[in-house]
């Protein structure tokens, strides 16, 4: 299966070692900034891969299988749609999109192309995520009460003069979008992503010279009455704290926690099915940096759909979730009451000034 790489920046490593560890034939790489191809080029022995600088001249001469999309947030959607028009399944870094037009079209083009299109929220293969899940959809927790969501994370000025797209509306949007959007979707997910309304407040605390927030604090009421908490942050002095993860159900408490909800903290459920602390034992893991180990098996699950022509696990529907909640999180905020959902036509550009940037 033909592979190619389009964006070489911070996260492009993670993909690099999927796509090798999933024995793609790598074909080709495309980025703007050369020293940026050249270095993952020389770090990860892909010296023989064909480098680009226009993604569309990459895709006619190439015609690649798959497409991992892995550049500034702003364009993943202009590039994932020309490479469905090509034919291309793809691999859409989170987030999917910065509007829900812009999601919705890649779901449409997608269906109408019958290509694979997968949205990057590699954190839902972690091994302690896939454990939650497993008694999730197995009754364990019985009725659901409430969940929690906690981004507890530094970044410094540093960070983003690595990369000033960071941080803007136009390209990025804040912490819930860029660092918080996984544990969001994951909490979407794990309460039956059916949702009737948010309420929520975002605010710039400690990075002036981004446009968008640094903290974000929201209330979800999901459709099956039950509950959820998002606490978002860049503002942790002086690293990254934790990201977590808590279920509450009348039957059962469950705490994820670790760089990145790689490790189980608490399990506790009436049913007695397991031992606790083995549980703990045998699925939990520690990645060496927030990325965690997931991207390998994302990928693998991408190329099983392709192959047996069925829908991947986090597909572009998922995608338009996560995103959804996000804006919906920005609207109430600026808007100062509960948004309802289905949310209808926002984008990150329709809070552009509201911290005076």
């Amino acid at each position: 299966m033909k592979y190619a790489l389009i964006g070489c920046g911070r996260i492009s490593p993670n993909h690099i070692e999927a796509a090798k560890n999933n024995h793609l034939e790598f074909v080709a790489m495309c980025d703007i900034i050369p020293e940026a191809m050249h270095e993952k080029s020389e770090r990860f022995g892909l010296e023989a891969v064909r480098k680009y600088a226009n993604y569309k001249e990459m895709l006619e001469k190439e015609k690649p299988d798959l497409v991992a999309i892995a550049t500034e947030s702003g364009n993943h959607a202009a590039i994932a749609l020309d490479c469905i028009a090509t034919g291309c399944n793809v691999i859409i870094e989170k987030p999917i999109a910065l509007s829900i037009a812009d999601a919705e079209a890649i779901i449409d083009a997608g269906k109408k192309a019958g290509v694979v299109v997968c949205a990057n929220h590699q954190n839902r293969f972690n091994k302690s995520v896939q454990y939650i899940r497993k008694a999730l959809e197995a009754g364990r927790f019985g009725k659901l009460s409430h969940s929690a969501a906690h981004v507890r994370w530094n970044r410094g000025k540093a960070y983003y003069e690595q990369a000033p797209w960071r941080g803007t509306w136009a390209q990025d949007g804040g912490c819930l979008m860029n660092q918080c959007i996984h544990n969001i979707d994951l909490l979407r997910w794990m309460m039956g992503d059916g949702i009737d309304e948010v309420i929520a407040y975002t605010d710039q605390l400690q990075h002036p010279y981004l446009e968008a927030e640094d903290i974000g604090m929201a209330l979800v009421k999901f459709s099956n009455g039950s509950y959820g908490l998002i606490e978002g942050t860049t503002n942790v002095y002086p690293k990254n704290l934790e990201e977590t993860l808590y279920i509450f159900g009348e039957k059962g408490t469950v705490k994820a926690g670790g760089t990145s909800d790689n490790i189980i903290e608490e399990w506790r459920f009436a049913d007695g099915l397991d031992d606790s602390e083995e549980v703990k034992k045998h699925f939990s893991e520690n990645p060496p940096n927030v990325y965690g180990f997931g991207h390998t098996p994302l990928y693998a699950d991408v190329i099983d759909a392709i192959k047996n022509g069925r829908a991947p696990l986090v597909d572009a529907e998922a995608g338009k979730r996560a995103l959804e909640l996000v804006l919906a999180i920005y609207k109430s905020a600026a808007e100062h009451r509960p948004i309802k959902l289905p949310l209808k036509d926002c984008s990150t550009m329709d809070f552009a000034g509201r911290f005076g940037r």
